[in-house]
């Protein structure tokens, strides 16, 4: 396998994947390319930040989860002393996995093969028959691996398998900015309600991490029949570059933010009752005021966490627009396969009923069921199916990403934008799209070999 990557990187994938780049296109085969997933693997999911979890899903000592970076399998636990653990779910002795339960509350983990047990923390602590079996064995050098860096930014934790590199912080950059008006526009902030969603979609994770990275173009044909039905206004989910909405698209330090506001105070849609937990205690005065005019955010952090803050949007066309809230990863489990992670997120001070409401429109919406979930995935499954033909090799079949190029569309940078990164007018563009193809292919290529 690694004698095939090596002779994909030099043959196929540099030569070809540049010059594609250059001229806004990216080869349809890589959506289902077992060494490009190799790759990916090795680059992206081994030295990259990947999202775990929120905080709030494991508040008190012992509460635990089971949770992957890649394909590898790790306990997302609350230890005694309240810190927050990353455990490699491996017993030291025959490598057996420890957790059985997908969540749950425990002090320790045992091995169901030979019993040996670790505290909460990774600690080893029994192990049966040391005496007589173990007599020299050191505890200390046999606890449970903690990944090598584990942080979190405002409730949601990354996890790392480098043991360098840029910091979570330094990896979020200035899309930090946009965090904060997704996590502190509410006093007292966000918390997962329920347990995460997660269903398998025969798709290739890059079609997802497109959708995220700014794709409104798709909106009125792919969700088309949330207007027809009623359960959506023309502002949030209708054609790009059409509406009376004001579109921003947002590129900075590689993620994508988009946004549809109007120039009035709508607050997402939120209710009134919610609404006067709505305040720019924690935001800056740009921040609260983007947020106030807000219709909808989606955005992406490379390379594998989205969120979806979306309004006027309802589950019945009798009921009364809500708002939902939705984080996401989409975790690859092989060229044309992923887990799609989903988690709702609601205002930590609202209502018990109002959580419940919301909750409910983000079920119906991008849920594993949700309307807008199923007008998707069927056409990322398509995606991944073409991907695998042999014609698409053949004829080195080149997607086209070129729309927002500047020979292919009129698009202005807002040059009063007054958040960080790069604001652009008009969201009838693919620039987002670009930005991530450039971004895993910079990833993936081994600079130190020079090509």
């Amino acid at each position: 396998m690694a004698e095939s990557r090596d002779q994909l990187q030099n043959e196929e994938l540099v030569r070809n994947v540049r010059e594609h780049l250059e001229n806004g296109k990216f080869p349809l085969q890589y959506y289902n390319d077992s060494d490009v997933y190799e790759l990916e693997m090795d680059r992206i999911f081994s030295e990259q930040w990947v999202f775990i979890g929120h905080e709030s899903e494991i508040p008190e000592p012992g509460d635990y989860a089971r949770r992957y970076i890649g394909n590898d399998p790790f306990i997302f636990v609350r230890d005694e002393n309240g810190e927050i653990n990353l455990l490699f779910d491996a017993c030291r002795h025959h490598g057996a996995q420890l957790c059985r339960a997908e969540q749950g509350n425990t002090t320790h983990f045992r091995c169901p093969y030979h019993g040996w047990t670790y505290k909460n923390d990774g600690e080893l602590i029994g192990v049966p028959q040391k005496d007589a079996g173990f007599k020299n064995l050191k505890r200390d050098e046999n606890g449970l691996f903690h990944v090598p860096r584990l942080e979190s930014y405002k409730g949601l934790v990354f996890g790392s398998l480098a043991e360098d590199g840029p910091s979570l912080e330094e990896h979020l950059g200035g899309f930090k900015w946009y965090l904060d008006i997704q996590l502190d526009l509410a006093d007292g902030g966000m918390e997962v309600m329920g347990e995460p969603h997660r269903w398998e979609i025969d798709a290739n994770w890059k079609t997802i991490a497109e959708n995220f990275n700014g794709d409104s173009y798709h909106t009125a044909w792919a969700h088309g029949s949330i207007l027809d039905l009623e359960l959506g206004g023309e502002e949030t989910v209708g054609g790009a570059g059409t509406g009376e909405s004001i579109d921003r698209h947002v590129y900075v330090d590689g993620h994508t933010l988009s946004t549809r506001m109007l120039d009035e105070s709508v607050y997402l849609t939120y209710p009134e009752e919610v609404q006067s937990l709505l305040t720019p205690d924690g935001l800056s005065d740009e921040q609260f005021d983007i947020g106030r005019r807000a219709l909808q955010f989606v955005g992406a952090i490379f390379p594998n966490f989205g969120f979806i803050h979306f309004g006027n949007t309802t589950d019945d066309s009798a009921k009364e627009v809500c708002p939902f809230f939705a984080i996401r990863k989409w975790r690859p489990l092989g060229p044309d396969k992923m887990e799609l992670w989903s988690w709702a997120l609601v205002p930590k001070e609202a209502s018990e009923e109002f959580k419940e409401r919301m909750y409910k429109m983000y079920t119906a919406s991008f849920g594993p069921t949700g309307n807008f979930e199923q007008d998707d995935v069927n056409l990322w499954e398509g995606i991944t199916d073409s991907a695998q033909a042999r014609v698409a090799r053949k004829e080195n079949y080149a997607l086209n990403y070129q729309m927002g190029m500047d020979w292919m569309t009129d698009v202005d940078v807002d040059e009063d934008w007054e958040g960080p990164g790069t604001a652009y007018t008009e969201n009838l563009q693919e620039g987002g799209m670009r930005q991530f193809h450039e971004q895993w292919y910079e990833s993936i290529v081994d600079d130190k070999e020079g090509i």
